[in-house]
């Protein structure tokens, strides 16, 4: 069986959980997340302890993957997720505009990037981004597709990072 499959999910207080037939629902206090339970692994509920075990051992590896997916929904809605962007270069900056979000990186144009239901982003400063959220895969998509718009170059190091990323810089050409 996979190791992480066998770990068993201990249920933090003022979160619960409900397990139906097709899908797990985690409710806390951050707000409510839902999982869609795959055949083959079931998913049981004891004394606020959450056992993930697979049906056969050919749906192993997707066990750990079940009680990993449950794991984080469990910490989203207890605590959140946040993820933290940096902005390293000469003019480049960011600020909201009501939800959306815009950033100055050089280009010829601002970019307005759209922040979806279910993240909220905050700017402390001109040149930080903070993406709050529960599911992590979301805030961790949101914070990908701003870094995608400038990624650090290897040369001087500017564009958006994250937060405590460290960039190998690249000697510069020789004449």
């Amino acid at each position: 069986m996979s190791r992480v499959a066998k770990k068993p999910i201990s249920v933090p207080k003022g979160v619960e959980i409900s397990v139906e037939d097709s899908s797990v629902s985690v409710k806390g206090a951050k707000g409510t997340l839902t999982l869609a339970r795959p055949i083959g692994v079931s998913v049981k509920l004891e004394d606020s302890i959450i056992y993930v075990e697979p049906a056969d051992l050919s749906k192993d590896a997707l066990a750990g993957t079940v009680r990993a997916l449950l794991a984080n929904l469990i910490t989203g809605v207890a605590s959140g997720y946040q993820r933290k962007l940096e902005l390293v270069g000469v003019g480049y900056r960011a600020a909201m505009q009501g939800k959306d979000l815009n950033l100055t990186l050089g280009f010829s144009h601002p970019i307005l990037f759209k922040v979806p239901v279910g993240v909220t982003v905050e700017t402390p400063s001109q040149t930080e981004i903070l993406i709050k959220g529960t599911d992590k895969q979301a805030v961790g998509q949101v914070a990908a597709k701003i870094r995608a718009f400038r990624p650090p170059e290897p040369y001087k190091g500017k564009g958006v990072r994250y937060g405590g990323e460290k960039i190998t810089l690249k000697e510069a050409k020789k004449a």
